[in-house]
């Protein structure tokens, strides 16, 4: 695996964030607030929201550049002990056990920066199997299978639940 670390996001070096978060195939496998294209503007927005306290973001730097983002997100109202596990990777980065190391490294510190968190979950689309099996070898158990509950893009996808408890 290739040595990595996970540090709080800074505002002092937006340009690879912007080139690695500009690919295509990351906002395709993001929530919607992740646009395609990804402009300076956004990164600086994100960036500036990144470093608060909460949501629980880190940056994954690989040789000194951020080449992903991994976060604990709080849930609110009936699923308030619950946070939401939200990731990405740079492409040149994929397939290389990264992200499930960063997920084995972040989901205790949510657990212990958030005592009040009982279940951290994560919602793969159906189709991204290399984010399942990264779940999955970082010990997230697969709770449920929702077919046909998220649009993407004009495309109708399935929703698969991953969670870990305390």
């Amino acid at each position: 695996m290739l040595h990595f670390s996970l540090r709080p996001f800074r505002t002092d070096a937006p340009t690879a964030f912007v080139m690695h978060t500009n690919d295509p195939t990351v906002a395709a496998n993001l929530t919607d607030p992740i646009p395609h294209p990804y402009t300076e503007a956004h990164a600086r927005a994100f960036l500036e929201e990144a470093m608060q306290p909460v949501p629980l973001r880190r940056c994954i730097e690989v040789a000194g550049e951020c080449v992903g983002a991994i976060g604990l997100h709080p849930k609110v109202d009936l699923w308030r002990c619950n946070m939401e596990l939200g990731y990405w990777l740079a492409a040149a980065h994929r397939g290389k056990g990264i992200m499930t190391e960063a997920i084995r490294q972040l989901v205790p510190q949510g657990f212990a920066t958030f005592p009040n968190v009982m279940r951290i979950v994560a919602t793969p689309f159906g189709r991204n199997v290399a984010s399942q099996k990264a779940l999955e070898k970082a010990g997230f158990t697969l709770e449920a299978k929702l077919i046909g509950t998220l649009v993407k893009n004009g495309r109708v996808e399935d929703e698969w639940i991953y969670a870990v408890r305390r």
